[in-house]
């Protein structure tokens, strides 16, 4: 492991301590527009990234216990490699600017780095989340994560949604904050709009959906690009919501359960989608194959 060379950073009253702790408020994070990245995958990924397009990393600085340091020797050399402070901290240190109750020893002190949606938009994505009034940062997290395992080109967070550096639905990302593109504050109205003029189909997921999954998988309809629109877990889509999507989809429950919480519908819409659009049958299939 390259040596950090630091002094060891004990005192809670350390001004880089104290500016640290106060990123868990979420009017510091956007004064700041500073987040922290807690445990070694969101911090490796964090140091993967690189910098951003005004030619800053992503990351300001890395603070690591001796033992976690050690422990995660090839973080702390990519970081190094790259140019990056690493500070040695105690564990009073980093227990007072983690957002967990048991912290793993290593933390990476980011900058923004959500993409505008026009941007977004450029990209001529085929696949994109869409988050419409969503506050559980863990639920935005998790579908963060999920649009990232299904290979979605962007999500987009509305205006009316969790904030996207909550430590919450950063830690729940799980590294996946750092994959793929993510649009934030944009009403959904306008998502939307912009969507459709862009050539996306967009459908909404809702247990109340005139379709459902399995006919737009039958009818070969999910290989074109599209744009999920996830609500809130508690309440759903509004009306006015369902209304502007092309289609408003509900995932078919076969058993006995009575519904599907967020992340678990997000997966298996996401996964739809990129199935059919990897299959040069859009997933279309006869009657003689089921």
């Amino acid at each position: 492991m390259a040596s950090t060379d630091s002094p060891l950073l004990t005192s809670l009253r350390s001004p880089r301590v104290i500016a640290a702790r106060k990123l868990a408020r979420r009017a510091q994070r956007g004064k700041d527009r500073r987040f922290l990245a807690e445990g070694p995958q969101a911090v490796r990924e964090a140091v993967a990234f690189g910098r951003l397009p005004d030619g800053e990393h992503v990351v300001v600085e890395v603070y690591a216990t001796a033992e976690a340091a050690e422990r995660h020797a090839e973080i702390v050399d990519s970081a190094l490699a790259a140019g990056l402070p690493v500070l040695t901290a105690s564990d009073e240190v980093i227990a007072d600017i983690c957002d967990t109750v048991t912290p793993q020893g290593i933390v990476a002190l980011c900058r923004f780095m959500d993409t505008p949606f026009a941007e977004v938009l450029r990209a001529r994505p085929k696949l994109v989340a869409v988050l419409a009034n969503v506050r559980d940062p863990g639920n935005a997290g998790t579908v963060l994560r999920t649009a990232d395992a299904a290979g979605a080109d962007a999500v987009v967070l509305t205006d009316a949604s969790v904030d996207l550096y909550n430590p919450k639905a950063v830690r729940a990302s799980v590294g996946s904050l750092f994959h793929l593109p993510v649009a934030v504050g944009v009403p959904v109205e306008q998502a939307v709009a912009e969507l459709k003029a862009a050539g996306v189909r967009v459908l909404a997921a809702d247990g109340a959906g005139d379709r459902d999954l399995d006919q737009e998988l039958d009818q070969g309809t999910l290989g074109a690009p599209t744009a999920w629109i996830f609500g809130n877990e508690a309440w759903g889509l509004p009306e006015q919501t369902r209304a502007l999507a092309d289609e408003v989809v509900r995932v078919p429950i076969h058993g006995h359960a009575e519904s599907l919480n967020l992340a678990t519908a997000a997966a298996v819409c996401l996964y739809a989608s990129a199935r059919a659009q990897r299959s040069p049958s859009g997933c279309r299939e006869s009657a003689t194959e089921r």
